[in-house]
């Protein structure tokens, strides 16, 4: 399992692979409430159902959920925070 965090100059990323729900949500709301407006955070996970979760934790907090992909076995989230 893994959830590792690492910034970069295009903003965070959060390596939620191997994560089962809710965990891949409740640690994308974590990631989200320590970012200032305007930061971007990139979520990676394996678990199908955060193709669900995640949008609608977005539309929850009011942030932005630029692009949603999916390569191979693994979920990408681009988030940006209001």
């Amino acid at each position: 399992m893994r959830d590792e965090t690492s910034d970069t100059p295009a903003g965070r990323t959060l390596d939620l692979r191997g994560l089962k729900c809710p965990l891949p949500a409740l640690r994308t709301r974590k990631a989200l409430r320590e970012l200032e407006a305007g930061a971007l955070l990139l979520v990676e996970c394996t678990d199908p159902m955060a193709a669900i979760d995640i949008p609608n934790l977005v539309r929850e907090t009011g942030d932005v959920l630029e692009a949603q992909d999916k390569r191979d076995d693994t979920l990408l989230f681009t988030i940006r925070k209001a």
